[in-house]
């Protein structure tokens, strides 16, 4: 069994070295086990090109490790020094404008860039090998959060070579890319794969194949950068490899990234994530903008435990305000605990707080850490010694196999970026909505990929909105045996993004297919016979199916052929809750509807009931305080 264990993200480069040794005492005095150091730190380790300064680390590592801390080192490729684009002035992303990102932050660099590949092997390699042995490095962290601050994907020279090239090995010829594409649209036969550019600056929309077969390719550039590094890092070393992944960053694969690595974590801030990537109305943000989405964390918690294969942590994790939001509260008394205590419930191995001490200084001086610039503790501090008490409590608990599955992919993302055919739909807010209403009813859920092959652990599965259901995808959910959820959207598109020949769903089973489908404009609606109503999107559906649920006005809403149900919108709120329940009662799994902000999750060994309203909850005649974390034995 790992040992759950709590940590912090820490920078020896930026304080004296006089004080690492003091720091890694109060660390060890305050409960944490981990430390993360390094992904940042190129300049000081090989400040120009070719002199490589190695006592420094040597001596972090040493003093840290001497405190009994285990490490995780850090690649530095998301920070490339100065003197890098004097030596690779062409390495910089260049964005859909055609501008070139500029030096002065992070992640200046292109993916396609060869010699910035090379220089990141070159540095990957010598840091492998002087600390693969070192008993303390417990772990590795391949680079710092992709795809931050829209960088997966570059419109460069490099990109464009490179997308030439993937082109070539995926169609083989340009004829078959041309009909693939449908490119006999609008005269946009290409004579030679050189001649295909990249899907930028045109004057109205690209040709939407075209797109996504861009996107696909930023994808697997990601991927390969991501694995060049783990064979490195893995020649040298036994430890388990990392990367950190961000919250509703979804423009590359990453359970693809994931299949080279050992562990999936992510960098959690619930608070500048309400404000910056949830889609809620004000009075929702204003009633949990202290606490975070009550469901937003958990679902990420789910989300890399299944691109983790059962292995994921949290490796960063909001101590108070942060510094990158539109605004920045500091958490409501007792969340900093809930946070982590509620990832250590979903499965999490580790948590570790951004950061040990605020720097005073650059770009992050605003973003708080569990001591203060003055070196005293802040509040999160103090939180941070109760999670240390919660985890004596989960310390031998095992996730609760979970009868229901959502399934999430991210080229369904892109899809609908690509093509939204509505302003109010996107595919990962259609998903969320669906995790939400399984929150509110109190059930465990695991989260799958469309190419899962093994689903018969599930009684019910929900696949809303998957763009494309290979053959295999829909054998591996005839296989299950489960109630499939499927719709709207599902299975709309071909791999090359056309319309399928016999009509969107195309799922073999199940004998429908769509004539014509609607986006809705804001405050329009589409009233069922049941009194709910679909929003944002509805389907006209013909087929020889059973129909469940009507609009008002008679058209199919709710159709079914054996396991198979189709539903052919977007549910109001309450709506989906009612239904979600009805299919879980239909195979047997029991419900519990939470009220607003208290949720529940179960373990092998206790069910714990988490509060994120800002206001005492009852319920089960039991009272709630705000942030209370309650554990009940089973």
């Amino acid at each position: 069994m790992t040992q759950k264990g709590l940590g912090v993200c820490y920078y020896p480069e930026q304080w004296p070295s006089h004080m690492w040794a003091s720091d890694a005492q109060r660390m060890v005095e305050l409960g944490l086990t981990w430390v993360r150091i390094g992904e940042f730190a190129w300049s000081k380790i090989e400040p120009k090109p070719g002199q490589l300064e190695w006592a420094w680390l040597d001596q972090a590592i040493d003093t840290l490790a001497n405190a009994g801390l285990k490490i995780v080192l850090g690649t530095p490729t998301a920070t490339p020094p100065r003197w890098m684009l004097a030596k690779h002035p062409d390495m910089l992303a260049v964005d859909a404008q055609g501008r070139p990102r500029k030096f002065g932050s992070r992640r200046h660099y292109c993916f396609s860039h060869e010699g910035y590949k090379k220089e990141c092997a070159r540095i990957v390699g010598l840091l492998a090998e002087r600390y693969g042995d070192h008993p303390a490095i417990c772990a590795w962290q391949t680079d710092n959060e992709y795809g931050c601050h829209d960088t997966t994907i570059s419109y460069s020279d490099a990109a464009r070579d490179a997308f030439q090239r993937w082109l070539k090995n995926r169609y083989g010829t340009v004829e078959a890319l041309n009909q693939a594409w449908g490119n006999v649209f609008w005269s946009m036969e290409y004579g030679a794969f050189d001649e295909v550019d990249l899907p930028n600056l045109t004057v109205t929309e690209p040709n939407p194949a075209h797109q996504m077969a861009f996107r696909r390719f930023s994808s697997d550039q990601v991927v390969a950068f991501n694995k060049l590094q783990v064979d490195l890092i893995r020649a040298q070393t036994d430890a388990p490899i990392i990367h950190n992944y961000m919250g509703r960053i979804t423009d590359f694969d990453h359970f693809k990234v994931g299949q080279d690595l050992d562990i999936a974590s992510w960098d959690s801030y619930p608070l500048g994530f309400i404000e910056d990537r949830i889609n809620e109305d004000e009075a929702f943000k204003i009633a949990y903008f202290k606490q975070g989405h009550p469901d937003f964390q958990a679902f990420h918690h789910d989300l890399y435990r299944a691109v983790g294969r059962g292995r994921w942590w949290v490796m960063e994790q909001q101590p108070g305000p942060v510094n990158w939001a539109p605004y920045n509260p500091a958490p409501l008394p007792g969340m900093v605990r809930l946070w982590a205590t509620e990832a250590f419930a979903h499965g999490a191995e580790s948590v570790l707080y951004f950061r040990w001490r605020q720097a005073p200084f650059a770009q992050e001086q605003m973003h708080t850490g569990l001591y203060l610039p003055n070196d005293h503790p802040n509040i999160a501090a103090h939180e941070a010694e109760h999670v240390v008490r919660d985890l004596s409590i989960l310390q031998t608990d095992q996730i609760q196999p979970a009868r229901v599955a959502l399934m999430f992919d991210y080229e369904s993302q892109w899809g609908t970026e690509i093509q939204p055919q509505g302003q109010g739909f996107d595919y990962f807010d259609l998903v969320f909505h669906h995790y939400k209403a399984l929150r509110r009813l109190g059930v465990n859920i695991d989260i799958v990929p469309p190419n899962a092959e093994n689903l018969a652990a599930y009684d019910v599965i929900f696949a809303p909105g998957v763009m494309t259901l290979s053959a295999e995808q829909q054998a591996a959910l005839r296989r299950s045996g489960a109630k499939v959820v499927l719709g709207p959207r599902t299975n709309a598109k071909t791999e090359e993004f056309a319309i399928p020949q016999a009509l969107a769903p195309d799922i073999d089973g199940l004998p429908l297919h769509i004539t014509n489908v609607e986006s809705l404009r804001p405050g329009a609606y589409v009233p069922l016979a049941n009194g709910s109503s679909f929003l944002h999107w509805f389907e006209h559906l013909e087929g020889d199916v059973t129909t469940l649920l009507t609009t008002t006005q008679g058209q199919p809403a709710i159709v079914e052929k054996h396991n198979l149900i189709y539903c052919a919108g977007w549910f109001d709120d309450a709506s989906l809750v009612e239904f979600i329940s009805t299919q879980l009662h239909d195979v047997e799994i029991r419900t519990e509807l939470m009220p607003d902000g208290l949720r529940r999750r179960e373990t092998d060994q206790h069910i714990i009931y988490m509060n994120y309203s800002a206001h005492e909850v009852t319920h089960n005649d039991q009272k709630f305080a705000p942030a209370e974390i309650l554990f009940l034995k089973k």
